[in-house]
């Protein structure tokens, strides 16, 4: 029965202290450690607290390092992912009923797998141009609806709702999904999706509060890195703290160190724009009055200027008047001139007419064709005369009369006439011609006149 003494229970404390006890009786001195620092925070008061996983079995132990044993180097070496050797005493903490490790010396170990395989992923997005500069979107300046992707009881979303309805009340939709845990990818993945199928979704907001490596792990998954690229509209990160990075951060339109920063960032302050809208009103009421002041100044003097309209406009119909009647002078005078170049132009085309042109032209071919008979007539008895005298003096000369009257011409074989002595030699074949036959003949003898034969 429970009010026996062997089954009398024993306080809290007791069973701590025992606990203590054996557990530093079991590890009488310090230990060495190695494994990879998961959620490092840091406390003000300056101790270090993380906890070292092993990456081959799923073991965990939470470590502390008081402020008196924190060096520089060793504040530079704990990093989330950071493999480490760790000297420490473990003890039981009675104040949470959990068992620690009190470090005080660590040493370099490598690279975690988790954090090597972070590196490489986050190598590989980088190379497809997942982060680059210029695939970031710009923020919409009044979204109407804004989708957030989070935890449905978490302080992210009540911390998004209060902020945005204070600066401006700006709608809201929540698409929860599982922040932490094996099936957080996934389901945030599912969350982006059916946010980006809602037509009139300006922006989403993906975010979640504060917590160590592990539990912000699914927002370094690739499959949630690449639906955030893929998402249609811009998305802005809110992920943990301003301390805590994820890949989501790099891949987002636009960060924000904390999800109220995030709903600042998106939702305009109402009341900060309606102050702004009654000062700009003001001075524009103000730049009215000032232009309007100035238009009347304007206008006075300009009025003043001109004057009467009237008188002005009396002056101008009689300065119309006068070029008016310049101008209908100046016409008679034109037309005046223009009939008679007309006139002229009449007389010279009647002058001009074919018909008197062609009577002109036969008249003149007429004239002509008689001084050409007579000429002709004249030319050809001229010509008739003169062929009689050629013809006579010819006849007179000519070789034939010479012949008539009993003389002969002698002419070699070659045809070239006998002249002298020189031209034949005995025995040569001449050509006699007479008046009327020719005499083939043999020369015997050639004696120049005044020779004996």
């Amino acid at each position: 029965m429970p009010g026996s003494s062997a089954e009398r229970p024993i306080g809290v404390g007791a069973l701590a202290r025992a606990i203590k006890g054996a557990l530093e009786g079991a590890f009488p001195g310090s230990v060495w450690v190695e494994g990879e620092i998961t959620g490092l925070r840091e406390a003000p008061s300056g101790h270090l607290y993380f906890g070292l996983k092993d990456e081959g079995e799923d073991a965990a132990v939470d470590v502390v390092v008081y402020r008196s044993n924190v060096t520089p180097r060793m504040r530079a070496m704990c990093a989330d992912g950071a493999r480490i050797r760790l000297r420490g005493k473990p003890t039981f903490w009675a104040p949470r009923g959990r068992l620690q490790l009190v470090g005080d010396r660590l040493q370099a170990a490598g690279r975690g797998a988790l954090l090597e395989a972070l590196e490489r992923l986050k190598a590989k997005l980088a190379a497809e141009g997942l982060f680059a500069a210029d695939r970031k979107r710009p923020l919409p300046a009044e979204p109407r609806i804004i989708g957030v992707v989070t935890s449905r009881t978490g302080a992210v979303i009540h911390d998004i709702c209060r902020v945005a309805f204070r600066r401006g009340g700006a709608r809201i939709l929540l698409a929860p999904a599982l922040v932490q845990g094996s099936g957080a990818p996934d389901s945030i993945c599912r969350a982006i999706a059916e946010l980006s199928r809602v037509s009139g979704v300006d922006v989403i907001i993906v975010g979640r509060g504060g917590g160590s490596s592990d539990d912000l792990g699914a927002f370094n998954d690739e499959k949630v890195v690449r639906a955030v690229a893929g998402c249609p509209v811009p998305v802005v990160s809110a992920v943990g703290h301003d301390v805590d990075i994820t890949l989501v951060d790099f891949v987002s339109d636009a960060r924000a160190a904390t999800p109220s920063q995030a709903a600042e960032l998106l939702v305009p302050d109402c009341h900060a724009r309606r102050d702004i809208l009654g000062r700009t009103a003001l001075h524009l009421v103000r730049a009215m009055r000032a232009r309007l002041d100035e238009d009347r100044l304007a206008a006075g003097r300009i009025v003043h200027q001109l004057g009467d309209p009237r008188l002005a406009l009396a002056s101008h119909q009689q300065l119309l008047d006068d070029r008016l009647a310049r101008l209908s002078a100046r016409m008679r005078v034109l037309v005046a001139r223009r009939r008679d170049v007309l006139s002229r132009a009449q007389t010279s085309l009647a002058t001009s007419h074919p018909r008197a042109v062609l009577a002109r032209h036969r008249a003149e071919c007429a004239r002509m064709c008689e001084r050409l008979t007579t000429q002709w007539g004249l030319g050809f008895e001229r010509r008739t005369a003169g062929l009689a005298r050629s013809v006579a003096r010819l006849d007179a000369m000519s070789p034939l009369k010479v012949l008539a009257r009993g003389y002969a011409i002698a002419t070699r074989g070659d045809g070239c006439a006998v002249r002298d002595e020189a031209d034949a030699r005995p025995g040569d074949r001449l050509t006699l011609r007479l008046h009327r036959a020719t005499i083939e003949a043999e020369v015997l003898e050639v004696a120049a006149l005044g020779e004996k034969r």
